[in-house]
């Protein structure tokens, strides 16, 4: 038990500092890139972010599982829109572009209304795990192109998030980056840091909830799916507290992104079973219904206030409550 514990001590140190190199990494990535740091925190970032998810669902599934792979999968995608995003709403509010509110959290509720159509259709193979991982590729390539495209010089949103947050900026000014090396190593150094800070809390959260005798389905949706999806957490909070909230928004749609065509094709690639029943109607139900929600918001808002971030808290923390209760 003592061994846990201090398990979980380390990895949560990990996460912190990592999330911390990651987003100061991240924004002088997308400066010295000549991109806005919303496609730095799709691409980079998001990705960065869900490779505990990767090992955690690719270890289930080669190990036999394939319900925690699938629990975590849809669970991280909950964790994110709820927990994630409004957790980093109640630090700072995120303002979405409204040039890319509908683009993003569109193709992102079209993922999560495709992973709800595998589920009741139980539909399943090797071609369509291939689909799906050639869908994210595509996604990743449009998002590049587009904010490439419509970013002629580099972008910085501190100004524009220092009106939005202002006693939660930093004080000391930002020097714009001229080099590639701080940037990449800052990243890399945060993304490394993140992986072995999720991997060891994911392992140490299974054996406690082992303990506690929860089912496997259950596992996944929640010690896995949190627990993987920490560095997101981390990441996001972090992000937002610096006014950086480009990078936090583009983090959790990433992830989602990532988590259903990424880490969804490949689970299915390597174990070609359909979707466990048992993960509807509810759980895949409130992957779908949670990104109409954040498109719905971003559409109509363009932003996501401390109000709406409470709420979503306070919505994951009934869901969770719900699962506990009803296994």
């Amino acid at each position: 038990m003592i061994a846990t514990l201090l398990m979980l001590a380390v990895g949560l140190g990990g996460l912190l500092v990592g999330g911390e190199l990651l987003v100061r990494g991240s924004v002088r990535l997308a400066e010295r890139a000549g991109v806005t740091p919303l496609v730095i925190g799709l691409v980079i970032v998001g990705f960065g972010t869900s490779a505990p998810e990767l090992v955690a669902s690719l270890q289930a599934a080669l190990s036999g599982s394939p319900a925690i792979a699938w629990g975590n999968i849809a669970g991280s995608n909950i964790a994110n829109t709820l927990l994630i995003l409004g957790a980093a709403a109640l630090v700072a509010p995120i303002v979405i572009r409204r040039d890319i509110a509908g683009r993003d959290t569109g193709l992102a509720l079209g993922a999560s209304l495709a992973l709800l159509g595998l589920g009741l259709s139980q539909w399943s193979g090797f071609g369509i795990g291939l689909a799906m991982a050639a869908a994210l590729l595509a996604y990743i390539a449009f998002c590049y192109f587009e904010e490439k495209r419509d970013a002629p010089e580099p972008v910085h949103n501190a100004a524009h998030d220092r009106a939005e947050a202002p006693k939660l900026r930093e004080n000391a000014p930002h020097v714009p980056e001229t080099g590639w090396t701080r940037p990449v190593l800052l990243t890399l150094g945060g993304l490394v840091l993140l992986v072995i800070g999720g991997r060891l809390l994911v392992d140490a959260a299974i054996e406690l909830a082992q303990l506690a005798g929860l089912g496997e389905t259950v596992i996944g949706l929640t010690v896995v799916a949190i627990g993987t999806s920490m560095p997101e957490l981390v990441t996001s909070v972090v992000a937002a507290r610096k006014g950086e909230t480009e990078v936090a928004f583009g983090n959790v749609v990433g992830s989602n992104m990532y988590n259903i065509l990424g880490i969804g094709g490949v689970t299915m690639m390597v174990a070609p079973a359909p979707i466990p029943a048992r993960m509807l109607p509810w759980d895949l139900g409130l992957v779908a219904v949670s990104a109409a929600l954040l498109c719905a918001v971003a559409v109509l808002r363009g932003r996501v206030g401390r109000g709406t971030g409470a709420m979503l808290v306070a919505a994951y923390c009934a869901y969770v409550a719900w699962l506990l209760a009803a296994a």
